[in-house]
C-alpha cells in the first residue's frame, strides 16, 4: 500500500470534517481516498473514523494516530523537497553580508538562465575563506591580491563633503603641533580589512606621520558610515560605488565575473576575488 499516500488522505479528510471535501483538498477523488484510507485501517487494525454520521469523526484510535501521520507525511515531504535540491546539483556560493537583496536575486535569476543553481551563504571574508578550506562551498567572493584576481575594483577614500580635487593625500590628514580639533581618521570596511590592503595602508600611515588610532578596521559597514557622516572622517570603498554609479552597470560586470568562475564562460574556478 501507499503509506505516504494513505496518510494524507487520511490527515486532509480529518482536517475537513468529511471524505468528499477532504478528498479533494487532498487533490484526490473521494473513491480513492476511501480506499486508501480503508486500506490504512487494516493496516493498522482499527479504525480511524466513525462512519455513523454524514460527517467524518475522528475515534480515540484516529485521534492517536494523527500527530504520527502528519510526521510520516512531513518527513516525506522533506526527502521529495531535499531530492529535488540534489538533482538540481546547486552551486553554493559564499557572499558577502554587504550585497543588496535585489543584487543577489537578480545574481540567482541571471545563474539559472545559464543553467546554474545558486545557494548563496552570506558570510563576513575570514568565515568565506574558511568555507572554502572546509569545502562548505564551491566557490566564494573574496578579496585578494591582484595578481590573483579574477576582476578588480580600484578603491579611494571618501567623505561627506567634496574636497574639490580628484586626489586626496593622506599626508594632508596629520595633525599639526597647534591643531586642537579631533583627529581626521580613515575608516577599513570589513570587506576590505585584508592584508593586502591594510598593511600597505598601515605601512604609508606610519611613514606620512600619522597617529595609530587614524587608521581604524570597522567591526561593520553601518558603523563605519555613520562616523563618517557625523564627521570630517573619510571610508576606504569603491569610487564607483561612492559617486552613485550604475547598480546594474556594477552587477553586469559582477555576473560576468562570477559566470566565469562557475564555468558558464570560458574558464572555471573555486574563488572568485575583488582587488584593490
Amino acid at each position: 500500500m501507499d503509506l505516504v499516500g494513505a496518510c494524507r488522505a487520511f490527515i486532509s479528510v480529518s482536517e475537513h470534517g468529511g471524505f468528499t471535501v477532504g478528498a479533494a483538498a487532498a487533490r484526490m477523488s473521494q473513491p480513492v481516498a476511501s480506499r486508501r484510507i480503508a486500506a490504512l485501517e487494516e493496516r493498522l487494525g482499527e479504525q480511524l473514523f466513525e462512519r455513523m454520521s454524514r460527517r467524518a469523526v475522528l475515534t480515540p484510535f484516529g485521534r492517536d494516530m494523527l500527530p504520527a501521520a502528519r510526521q510520516l507525511v512531513q518527513a516525506a515531504d522533506v526527502l521529495l523537497h531535499e531530492a529535488d535540491a540534489a538533482k538540481c546539483k546547486p552551486w553554493r556560493l559564499a557572499v558577502p553580508g554587504l550585497c543588496s537583496t535585489a543584487a543577489l536575486a537578480r545574481l540567482i535569476a541571471e545563474a539559472r538562465g545559464h543553467g546554474i543553481t545558486l545557494d548563496l551563504r552570506i558570510a563576513a571574508p575570514a568565515q568565506r575563506v574558511e568555507f572554502i578550506h572546509s569545502q562548505l562551498v564551491r566557490a566564494a567572493l573574496l578579496a585578494v591580491p591582484a595578481d590573483e584576481a579574477t576582476w578588480s575594483l580600484p578603491l579611494g577614500l571618501a567623505g561627506v563633503q567634496d574636497p574639490g580635487v580628484r586626489r586626496i593625500y593622506i599626508e594632508t590628514l596629520r595633525i599639526g603641533r597647534a591643531s586642537t580639533g579631533p583627529a581626521r581618521r580613515i575608516w577599513i570596511q570589513p570587506e576590505d580589512d585584508v592584508p593586502h590592503i591594510r598593511d600597505p595602508l598601515t605601512r604609508l600611515r606610519d611613514a606620512v606621520g600619522l597617529r595609530p588610532a587614524q587608521l581604524v578596521a570597522a567591526t561593520d559597514l553601518t558603523t563605519a558610515a555613520a562616523e563618517v557622516l557625523c564627521t570630517g572622517d573619510l571610508l576606504l570603498c569603491s569610487p564607483v560605488a561612492a559617486a552613485g554609479g550604475n547598480p546594474q552597470h556594477i552587477e553586469a560586470r559582477l555576473g560576468e565575473a562570477i559566470g566565469r568562475c562557475l564555468g558558464a564562460g570560458n574558464g572555471a574556478g573555486s574563488a572568485g576575488g575583488a582587488a584593490a
